[in-house]
């Protein structure tokens, strides 16, 4: 009997004969319509990600986020102002359609209508198409958002009183004031803290801080006589005795 001879071989099409690793299948054929999700898509995705944090961080360590002053409850004039990313928000509550009695639609109307559209983006255009000529609705819906946002947020930017805004949360340094002392006892009657504080630190919107401001008595004596700025002249109404003891108080404390 010869090898093999009268033996029958059966084979089971479920098994494969030879075992290949998990390779995805190549959709080269197929150009723009679709791709394996893992590795192809999931590893593009990941290396766009990483170019944008380490760009986040490199900004972030190169221009830190400016500080402000410890925040004042009791300081109504502050006007707070959003992140920038959310300063087209911020925007559209300052139009009348928006702002006041309407704040509820600038607020929550407006913003919900917007990005409900965005989510079903995808719903209203099932195209298999991946370029964006060929999908009008949801390009459309997506260059309308991003003009919308830019627009508000370069506007934002434009009218917005930086300078004002440096001011009133600018860091005033800390200095020790001696309140028994005459001359702050002048400060008070004469109605200074009003404008000035309780540590000469200054109001936001009202007076500057007299704290490290390097002002020498003839100046603070020659200002709270004749006036300076927004300040009226005639302000000060005591003796010149104790116009003297005050300026000498305030360019004392002025030199810390």
């Amino acid at each position: 009997m010869h090898r093999g001879k009268g033996m029958k071989f059966v084979g089971d099409s479920r098994v494969p004969a030879n075992r290949k690793p998990n390779i995805p299948k190549d959709y080269s054929e197929f150009p723009g319509k679709t791709e394996a999700f893992w590795p192809n898509f999931l590893l593009k995705e990941w290396m766009v990600g990483s170019v944008f944090l380490v760009g986040y961080i490199a900004l972030a360590i190169a221009h830190p986020s400016p500080l402000e002053r410890v925040a004042d409850p009791t300081d109504t004039l502050y006007i707070p102002l959003p992140d920038w990313y959310f300063l087209f928000l911020y925007q559209l509550l300052k139009y009348t359609y928006a702002s006041g009695p309407y704040n509820v639609i600038g607020a929550v109307v407006i913003p919900g209508l917007a990005f409900t559209a965005l989510l079903l983006a995808p719903f209203l255009d099932q195209g298999p198409e991946r370029r964006p000529s060929k999908r009008p609705i949801t390009t459309g819906m997506m260059l309308l958002s991003i003009a919308a946002i830019v627009h508000l947020t370069w506007f934002s930017v434009a009218t917005h009183d930086w300078e004002a805004a440096a001011e009133q949360g600018k860091i005033v340094k800390e200095v020790e004031v001696d309140k028994n002392a005459e001359g702050y006892a002048i400060y008070t009657a004469q109605s200074c803290i009003g404008c000035h504080g309780d540590n000469l630190q200054g109001v936001t919107g009202v007076g500057p801080a007299l704290v490290g401001g390097g002002f020498d008595a003839e100046h603070v004596s020659n200002v709270a006589v004749n006036g300076i700025g927004d300040m009226a002249a005639g302000i000060f109404k005591g003796t010149d005795e104790e116009l003297k003891v005050l300026s000498e108080f305030i360019a004392e404390v002025s030199s810390k």
